[in-house]
């Protein structure tokens, strides 16, 4: 490629002169730092997760069975943030690992319930405690105010 044609590089001097791309700041940029954000705290969440080996969406399909209960695996699946696609593979994942079962809804004849097993109540109830641990770990950089700014503000762009 022609030197003309080549974006500067990050050192170049003639960047001091252009900052971003027609001011286009890639780090100031809301998705960009979300995904900085959201990476960090993935890698949080699987190294503080373990034995377990949870994904973040298992974890919330387990959590949210373990608050309410049995439910139809629709249900779970809007309360947990997951398209149907998704929400399949997760729920096979953990019939697999004998976490969850489907159950009989006494209120419907054709509906299945997803409920915990004795083993994923036992996992979910580990996986809690290391949860709180993950979320403090990823605030840790902010105060306490800050910390709940952050998730008040978070919560209304959902």
């Amino acid at each position: 490629m022609p030197d003309a044609d080549r974006l500067p590089v990050p050192d170049d001097p003639s960047r001091a002169e252009r900052p971003g791309i027609d001011g286009y700041v890639l780090e100031d940029q809301i998705g960009h730092v979300m995904r900085r954000a959201f990476q960090r705290h993935a890698a949080i969440f699987a190294e503080g997760i373990e034995p377990s080996g949870l994904t973040p969406m298992q974890f919330a399909v387990m959590v949210k069975l373990y608050e309410l209960g049995p439910q139809s695996q629709n249900h779970v699946g809007r309360l947990s943030a997951m398209d149907a696609a998704t929400m399949m593979g997760v729920i096979r994942r953990l019939l697999e690992r004998g976490w969850v079962a489907r159950t009989p809804d006494p209120a419907h004849a054709r509906r299945l319930l997803l409920t915990l097993t004795e083993d994923g109540e036992a996992v979910i109830a580990k996986a809690l405690t290391a949860a709180r641990r993950i979320t403090a770990e990823t605030l840790a950089p902010l105060s306490e105010e800050e910390r709940g700014v952050l998730l008040g503000l978070l919560k209304r762009l959902t």
